[in-house]
């Protein structure tokens, strides 16, 4: 499925991927409600990404913080290692790990990346971090399922319990992971195309720009405020192509 979103700077073509069914059928729900008809994109900033979706930035007066807003309800996150933040992608904004270690995704907040073009020695220190954060997601689900032992542990003091079981596994994290950080095509692709690839398995991508990649240049261009809230509102209005 495609969705259409008109702004004052030109139209920008969506197209939603199956691979993300929660993501798509929500994004697609609120745009036939005309959820998003009105709204700004109200966070933009320069070789990085522009984002939309905020009820609130409805008619929002100038130098109004906007951020926070949406229907009420989040979305379980459908982060595939498949789908990355190359330049043009649709992707769900949503609350920072301290308070949102699941990832879900904001109910109604999008963004579009636009990003930069790395060197092949940006993207091998991009590619260790990836693996890393991969390895630490897989000891913590790991260590999740050892809950009751890891308590029981700290409250007997039993260090050496402790230590062997978290050296046990950081293996297996290690293990299941394996040595694999960015892809050959991610490498390619942020290499040639750009995006932000920073961003790769923290956040659900779920669709990608097929027209209008230029008016997300323009936009992403704007002149913005301190809060990154463009000086001249750019409003959207959005619309299922069947």
């Amino acid at each position: 499925m495609k969705v259409r979103i008109q702004t004052m700077l030109g139209d920008i073509v969506v197209r939603l991927y199956d691979e993300t069914p929660l993501h798509r059928d929500n994004f697609l729900k609120l745009v036939k409600e005309g959820y998003y008809d009105g709204t700004l994109f109200h966070r933009v900033v320069k070789d990085f990404m522009i984002q939309g979706g905020d009820p609130d930035s409805k008619g929002a007066q100038p130098g109004k913080m906007l951020g926070a807003g949406g229907p009420g309800y989040t979305i379980e996150a459908e982060i595939k290692d498949s789908l990355y933040h190359k330049r043009g992608a649709l992707a769900a904004a949503r609350q920072g790990d301290q308070v949102n270690p699941e990832r879900r995704s904001s109910g109604s907040q999008f963004y579009i990346v636009w990003g930069q073009v790395y060197s092949e020695g940006q993207l091998q220190q991009f590619s260790k971090q990836l693996r890393m954060q991969r390895v630490q997601d897989a000891f913590n689900a790991l260590a999740a399922k050892h809950r009751v032992e890891i308590l029981k542990m700290r409250k007997d003091r039993d260090r050496a319990g402790l230590q062997e079981l978290q050296d046990k596994l950081v293996a297996e994290a290690e293990k299941s992971v394996g040595s694999v950080g960015l892809s050959d095509e991610q490498v390619r692709i942020y290499s040639t195309v750009g995006g932000t690839p920073h961003l790769d398995g923290q956040y659900t991508v779920f669709g990608e720009v097929e027209e209008g990649l230029d008016v997300v240049e323009m936009i992403q261009g704007t002149a913005t405020r301190r809060n990154d809230r463009p000086i001249d509102d750019i409003e959207m209005r959005a619309s299922v192509i069947e």
